[in-house]
């Protein structure tokens, strides 16, 4: 699909119905074309119908080749935003060391494996940006977190590395912290009992995140964090 379209080109991971239905949006409306990755091809099918310039890319961001193929149909994308997530939360000692690893496939092996497809581009062009949507798992363990928040860690710190390599190369790559229960039916039902500032719109989300990839070279953010107005840090 390599489209001669002077439309910049968005590629956005995890394009589930919260934060990356959000995100597509956002970035549609900023004049993107976006490509959509995510492994339900029928989500991604009824997102395409419904928001002009986005288009499906079914995909398992853990398969190398096929996040390839992906890269090589779409050609360059001006911004990437690695929104994929893998989870779970158990007890240290009931954790398999294989859902472990799957979260470290998706969560971080993804966005080195992206970082390696896209960055050339980027380079040659001296411009780009690279996102990665974290949460406060990348910056502290919790008890139940063990299967998740070292992934989450380490991703946020090869972002780091990925930011001080690519950066005075013209490419900004920022890690935004979501500090917050994000508004959504499964979390919704999970507190129940919760007031509606309680929880972050996928929206605002997507507002910071498309705020990120456009700041000026001269003020450029790493670490972004954001949470409701009350919430407790």
């Amino acid at each position: 699909m390599n489209n001669s379209s002077k439309q910049p080109m968005a590629l956005i991971t995890g394009v589930g119905p919260g934060v990356g239905t959000s995100l597509v949006h956002r970035f549609a409306e900023g004049g993107y074309r976006v490509a959509m990755i995510a492994r339900d091809a029928d989500r991604l099918a009824e997102l395409e119908a419904a928001v002009p310039g986005a288009f499906a890319m079914p995909c398992d961001v853990t398969d190398a080749q096929a996040l390839k193929q992906v890269i090589d149909d779409i050609g360059a994308p001006q911004v990437v935003v690695h929104n994929a997530v893998g989870g779970s939360f158990s007890p240290f000692q009931e954790i398999d060391p294989a859902v472990l690893q799957k979260n470290f496939e998706i969560n971080t092996m993804a966005l080195l494996h992206l970082a390696q497809m896209v960055s050339p581009a980027m380079i040659e062009a001296g411009e780009g940006a690279i996102i990665v949507t974290g949460n406060t798992s990348a910056l502290r363990g919790k008890p139940n977190f063990a299967g998740f928040a070292p992934t989450k860690a380490a991703q946020r710190i090869l972002a780091e590395s990925l930011a001080r390599d690519l950066g005075p190369k013209g490419i900004h790559v920022a890690y935004l912290v979501i500090d917050a229960v994000i508004n959504v039916p499964w979390a919704r039902k999970m507190f129940s009992e919760a007031a509606d500032d309680f929880f972050i719109q996928p929206k605002s989300i997507a507002a910071e995140v498309f705020h990120l990839a456009h700041q000026p070279k001269d003020a450029w953010t790493f670490l972004s964090e954001v949470r409701p107005y009350h919430e407790k840090w």
